[in-house]
């Protein structure tokens, strides 16, 4: 029977190809066929329409017709069942999933389902800074890392400022020490009066924005071409705790820095040894700090000059012998100390 497989015969036995019909019907009229007639079909043996005769294994004898509807009806019962079982399930699923949805509406129409967004390019960003602007009506703090701001970065935003102190909104922005040297943020600070509250850091947090404690800004990539919108209240009283904390630790803008009581060792150059201290890079440091790299090691070219350090190694021994390893202390500086190299009397330093 090779070659004659149901791939030749793709049908049941409730739609007979027209050689099977003819062989199966002569079976039943004559009682049986002989085996050879059931060689070109061997989908009657393979759908049991045929038999071997027990008594003559060379003839074929045919299942009754009664015993063949009896089968194919109960076939089509058992699939009957099988699509009502599927479409009990489908139904369930469907009530399932449209249930998600009503709870999905009703969540995004509560302010839930857009407790974090993702905002993918600048129109998007400032476009959702516009509007978390036009809303605001008491308070913004924000977190401006990165040294001293640019003119375009100080104009991409002045309008939303602008419309903020029209309202009467008060603002109170966070900076690095380094951006008190910034021309042009004295300019934006004095166009918008006693609106904005600045203070200054060593360092600060990469940037943040929170408008009214309900909704915050924060980058998504370092790029800042994507940023993330936040109105989930526990975050953004979490991101509120954190600019508070460093809003106390902060010094305002117009007072001076704390001096260092060492004598020719400067705020910066204090900041700068401690991080050393810790084990960072050039790179790292100038970016916690908001200065260029550059700028960074010839701080460290003059603290290397001042402390009397021949190399990086040796620059690090005098860091912690004079205390420079540490943040600084608050309240009133200490006397000057004089530098020197251990274990002799060392002369002051201009």
């Amino acid at each position: 029977m090779a070659g004659h497989g149901t791939e030749e015969h793709p049908h049941g036995a409730d739609r007979l190809c027209a050689a099977g019909d003819r062989v199966y019907s002569r079976a039943v009229r004559r009682g049986r066929v002989p085996r050879a007639d059931a060689g070109p079909v061997p989908c009657l043996l393979e759908l049991a329409l045929l038999h071997p005769d027990p008594d003559d294994m060379d003839w074929l004898v045919p299942t009754s017709p009664q015993e063949v509807m009896t089968r194919l009806l109960r076939g089509v019962h058992d699939e009957v069942r099988e699509s009502q079982r599927r479409v009990g399930s489908a139904v369930a699923a469907f009530e399932w999933y449209a249930g998600l949805g009503s709870r999905l509406q009703a969540l995004t129409a509560s302010g839930e389902g857009t407790a974090i967004r993702v905002l993918d390019g600048l129109s998007r960003i400032q476009a959702a800074m516009d509007e978390a602007t036009a809303a605001c009506t008491a308070q913004v703090l924000t977190v401006q890392p990165g040294g001293i701001r640019r003119e375009d970065e100080l104009t991409e935003g002045l309008h939303r400022a602008l419309a903020l102190r029209g309202r009467g909104v008060r603002m109170r922005d966070l900076y690095t020490h380094v951006a008190r040297h910034g021309q042009g943020l004295l300019n934006y600070l004095e166009l918008m009066g006693g609106t904005v509250e600045a203070r200054t850091l060593d360092e600060v947090i990469d940037r943040l924005i929170l408008f009214d404690r309900t909704v915050a800004f924060i980058p998504a990539n370092a790029e800042r071409t994507m940023a993330l919108e936040l109105r989930h209240p526990a975050l953004v009283e979490y991101l509120v705790t954190v600019f508070e904390r460093l809003w106390r630790l902060a010094l305002p803008l117009t007072a001076p820095l704390p001096d260092t009581g060492i004598e020719g060792i400067s705020h910066r150059e204090r900041s700068i040894a401690a991080l050393l201290a810790e084990g960072h890079q050039d790179a790292v440091i100038a970016e916690r700090l908001g200065i260029s790299v550059r700028t960074c090691r010839a701080h460290i070219a003059r603290l290397s000059d001042t402390l009397g350090a021949a190399s990086r190694t040796q620059l690090g021994v005098r860091i912690a012998q004079v205390g420079l390893d540490g943040p600084a202390h608050s309240g009133p500086p200490a006397a000057p100390t004089a530098l020197g190299a251990p274990g002799q009397e060392s002369p002051s330093v201009r």
